[in-house]
């Protein structure tokens, strides 16, 4: 079979037969052979790049970098001048630097990819003739698809058959309510906003169900083809946006650098190879190289962190915003609720129990086929009657702007229609009420009385539904628009007990600095009860219709300082997101259901659960295996512990490479020497790094938890010239000793002042890692470990065979003494430049 033809290009002006026969398919779905036949042809079905790098390019990648490029050109330079050694050891330094790299990123790409497994989207295919769950990504042309309300739809297909199928297409066709779809076959020029019969892939069903067969998949798809130029590109997050101008600002200081020694000692009549490869060393030694490494790194060890608490994050850098997060706006169902509706009472007119109540309700929940809500699982469970030859007949499904379902069913020569849905919307299409003893009056005369029942429910905390019941004649199959003169027949009562300890948790939450909001699709008086219950006073309280009159000036104003919003249309729910974004929060938004895909999308970081509908799973960003707010601080306090853990590293990176970078450039004016050759620079800076690895693993001071981390360049930049400027004063007083008080030799000071320089940077990062006192907030295993290590390294790497080939030489016991106080003066100096620092950004 070869790709797909141009035949099935335009496929909704075919039938279904002349579908099935371009794709030799059948309607009991394809077989096993033919599934993987047509898989090695088109691929799998996604728009995402699905070339995995190999070990190979990926460990190659780890040389990309234009300066170390240019080094490695240097170093192959210096080797056609004659200098082996030099070349050599530049290149093993250079390739153990970039083989710890790629161990890194290896690793970091693998835990996501394992992570991003868990949270796989299914869909319901036809295959061998029966029917099972599989990943979308294996869905191919020709197979036979099942739909409900809440699927993503998986790829481009025809509709086979459909009931009351509505589709939201927002993304493609800008439309803001759900198109109905329904089977046909259309002309070849229909625009794509009106082809009726179509499911396009990435939309998604809000009611009805539907069976339809796949015809294009992947990049082929309306989707892969308005995705081609973007390829799923994110929207930066704040970190991403800060690491660039972070970048930014290092490339600044080493161009200028770079250019700047290199000309002087050129000026000075130093050797041209030797100078240029000065620079470049220095360039490589003020660059943080393993930056992206360690934010993949951290990242990634934070989502191993996250999944053993049972939070899956699906995409890394959401990480730091969820860390960052202030805001958190959530339905309350499953988050200060338990999540399970349990059915209070069915109630006539009057208020009243009723049993004819509670079977008509019954009836209009078990009976009807589109999505089984936890509404109609509570009333289905709470009918303990007979059931009766009751037989549906049709049924009208629950959508967004009717916010009713009806289903006709035929008893004996009963032919009923039953509709249950929000009250004032079941209020609208009656004109009878219907009596305790039976009798029927006009609603006019009841309305008063219904609704003053509806508010006393409502205070109590209950969700109330409205059910009504309209008698059809024999053989008669009601529409929409027959969906009046309806007969009120009472009141369904349900609730949704609060969780044991939600008041702690948004304690704990308010602890954090996080504000939990709550939007809600229940009443005022519903919300203003469950505020009062979980402990907030006097609540603040905004209705989705005073939303609706408000200005987004006025908004702005308001949405900060409100703890509820409450009858919130599904649409309100992504402006009301917008709104807090744009007054400076960071914000969270938790949400399950159909209607809650564009709130995800919007927020700083989305939050499902793996018992959501795809589509709400596919928008999210983090997805939560245990729904609650529990496990999410859990969450947050992770994703704080890997941003702290990150900022670490710059700061490490900062104040030890920026000084001694610096200092390397001034000495290098006033020597009649390098004061570090460049295979020592590169040393310098591979030992130094070395510990920074471990950096994930670090522990983390409850301070940098308590409250929202968010990127702050200049507080970064001040770090950077302080502690740069302080490594430099204890750097020049090495300098001044080696010179002046030991009159060290050309290599006695490169030794001297490297062991000063690599142990300096590694102590002082026990240092910089806490802004308590060291000794009060000590380091991870891993990291202490490491440090140790590279500190015993250096102590002996004079008295090693390898001095001589890296240009040391052993050196009188009188130097460690003078370099064991030089850095004892520097770490105590630090700690406190590090109190006054804090002290300074605090106040």
């Amino acid at each position: 079979m070869e790709n797909q033809t141009e035949q099935v290009n335009q496929f909704w002006h075919l039938t279904k037969e002349e579908v099935l026969h371009l794709l030799a398919a059948d309607e009991n779905g394809l077989n096993d052979q033919q599934v993987a036949q047509r898989l090695k042809t088109y691929g799998i079905n996604t728009i995402r790049k699905t070339d995995q790098k190999s070990s190979l390019i990926l460990f190659l990648s780890q040389f990309k970098s234009p300066i170390t490029i240019l080094l490695i050109v240097a170093a192959l330079l210096s080797l056609g001048l004659g200098d082996v050694t030099n070349t050599i050891i530049i290149l093993i330094i250079l390739f153990i630097s970039s083989l710890l790299s790629f161990w890194q990123e290896s690793g970091a790409a693998n835990a996501a990819k394992e992570l991003l497994k868990m949270v796989h989207l299914h869909c319901t295919i036809l295959r061998n003739g029966q029917k099972g769950e599989l990943p979308i990504e294996n869905v191919v042309p020709g197979d036979i698809i099942s739909l409900t309300a809440g699927d993503v739809i998986p790829a481009d297909s025809l509709l086979i058959n459909s009931q009351e199928l509505f589709v939201d297409e927002a993304a493609f066709t800008g439309e803001t309510y759900p198109v109905e779809k329904n089977c046909g076959v259309l002309p070849v020029d229909t625009p794509l906003s009106k082809r009726s019969n179509v499911l396009l892939m990435g939309a998604h069903i809000i009611s009805g169900k539907a069976t339809a067969i796949v015809v294009k998949t992947g990049r082929l798809t309306e989707f892969g083809k308005i995705s081609a130029g973007l390829l799923e590109r994110s929207p930066e997050t704040d970190f991403e946006r800060g690491i660039r101008k972070f970048g930014y600002l290092l490339m600044e200081l080493t161009l200028l650098l770079v250019i700047t020694i290199f000309a002087i000692n050129v000026f000075l009549h130093r050797p041209v190879l030797d100078s240029f490869l000065f620079s470049l060393a220095l360039a490589v030694g003020l660059t943080p190289q393993l930056l992206p490494t360690i934010i993949s790194v951290n990242l990634s060890a934070g989502a191993k962190r996250m999944a053993i608490k049972k939070v899956i994050v699906k995409r890394l850098s959401s990480i730091e915003n969820l860390g960052s997060m202030d805001i958190l706006c959530s339905d309350k169902s499953g988050t200060v609720t338990e999540g399970h509706v349990n059915l209070k009472d069915t109630l006539d007119s009057s208020g009243t129990h009723s049993e004819k109540v509670l079977k008509y309700a019954w009836l209009n929940a078990s009976l009807q086929q589109g999505f089984h809500n936890p509404i109609d699982e509570a009333i289905c469970s709470g009918y303990q009657g007979a059931i009766g030859n009751y037989t549906i007949l049709a049924e009208i499904p629950y959508d967004f702007i009717r916010k009713r379902l009806t289903i006709q069913v035929r008893h004996e020569q009963e032919n009923l229609a039953i509709t249950k849905g929000a009250l004032t919307v079941m209020l609208s299409v009656c004109s009878q009420v219907e009596m305790q003893d039976g009798s029927l009056t006009s609603v006019e005369e009841s309305k008063a009385a219904i609704l003053k029942q509806y508010e006393q429910f409502s205070k109590s905390g209950f969700r109330t539904l409205g059910l009504a019941y309209k008698r059809l004649d024999t053989g008669h199959i009601i529409t929409k628009a027959e969906e009046k003169d309806m007969i009120f027949l009472g009141f369904v009562t349900l609730f949704d007990p609060l969780k044991a300890n939600v008041s702690a948790i948004i304690g704990q939450l308010n602890k954090l600095g996080v504000k939990l909001k709550l939007i809600t699709g229940d009443n005022a008086l519903v919300a203003n009860s469950l505020a009062l219950e979980i402990g907030i006073t006097e609540p603040k309280i905004l209705t989705g219709a005073q939303l609706q009159k408000m200005s987004n000036a006025a908004l702005l104003h308001q949405a900060p300082l409100v703890d509820i919003f409450a009858e919130v249309e599904p649409n309100q729910k992504e402006r009301i997101i917008l709104i807090l974004k744009k007054a400076g929060h960071v914000i969270g938004f938790m949400g399950d259901g159909i209607n809650d895909a564009s709130a995800l999308h919007a927020a700083d970081v989305g939050i499902s659960v793996d018992t959501a509908v795809d589509v709400a799973r596919e928008a999210a960003d983090i997805v939560l295996l245990s729904k609650g707010l529990e496990v999410l601080t859990e969450g947050i306090i992770e994703g704080r512990k890997t941003f702290a853990n990150t900022m670490k590293y710059i700061f490490m990176a900062t104040s030890a490479n920026f000084g001694n970078m610096f200092s390397m450039a001034g000495a290098s004016l006033f020597l009649n020497f390098l004061p570090l050759l460049p295979k020592q620079i590169l040393l310098t800076n591979l030992l130094t790094d070395f510990p920074e690895m471990t950096i994930a693993l670090d522990k983390v001071d409850d301070i940098n938890t308590k409250y929202p981390q968010r990127w702050d360049l200049p507080f970064i930049k001040h770090f950077m010239i302080i502690f740069g400027l302080l490594s430099s004063i204890f750097d020049y007083i090495t300098f001044g000793i080696l010179l002046f008080v030991l009159h060290a030799n050309e290599k006695a000071f490169q030794t001297g002042w490297f062991i000063e320089s690599v142990i300096s940077a590694s102590l002082i990062v026990l240092v910089v890692r806490t802004r308590l006192p060291f000794f009060k907030s000590l380091p991870g295993k891993y990291l202490a470990i490491a440090t140790t290590t590279i500190v015993l390294f250096v102590l002996i790497l004079p008295i090693t065979p390898m001095a001589f080939w890296l240009g040391f030489t052993p050196l009188p016991i009188v130097y460690y003494g003078w370099i064991l106080l030089v850095i004892s003066g520097y770490i105590v100096a630090a700690e406190l430049t590090k109190k006054w620092f804090y002290r300074k950004i605090i106040t």
